[in-house]
């Protein structure tokens, strides 16, 4: 993988861009949809959207697996999938609750993703991307369960 700690900047905007529904969402549900949306249906969007990104993030791991000059791991592509499972799993229980486990899973995926740099299977910006992103989608979606 490359060394290089710059991020590059398509995947800075594009990544922030990402953020943008979740601290949409999370503001509307704190304002109690203000006048907007109700906010059940905004609860239900913002872990539609969590599980989404979870799922994608999970994704990313797989693309960065195979990506290896020796293959990929069987212990990478194993967990590249199981944010998908843990965001399907969030999506169907209540909001609050699911808010809480969606936080958790990003996390631990970070925590994951930052294993990865270190082990020189992600590029070192990666992880620099990922810390940022994370600490965000887990304020908004902490925000957004304080105000259900």
């Amino acid at each position: 993988m490359t060394p290089s700690r710059q991020i590059p900047p398509a995947a800075l905007m594009l990544g922030a861009a990402g953020v943008i529904p979740f601290a949409a969402l999370a503001l509307l549900i704190a304002m109690g949809g203000a006048g907007l949306i109700a906010p059940e249906q905004a609860e239900r969007m913002l872990r539609l959207y969590g599980a989404l990104i979870l799922s994608f993030m999970g994704g990313a791991q797989w693309g960065l697996s195979t990506a290896l000059p020796e293959g990929p791991k069987a212990r990478a592509l194993a967990v590249s999938v199981l944010p998908a499972l843990f965001a399907w799993a969030a999506f169907l229980i209540p909001t609050g609750p699911g808010l809480l486990a969606l936080s958790a899973a990003f996390l631990a995926l970070m925590l994951y993703d930052l294993w990865t740099v270190r082990r020189g299977e992600a590029p070192v910006w990666y992880g620099r991307l990922r810390v940022g992103l994370t600490l965000a989608v887990i304020a908004s979606l902490g925000a957004a369960s304080l105000a259900t």
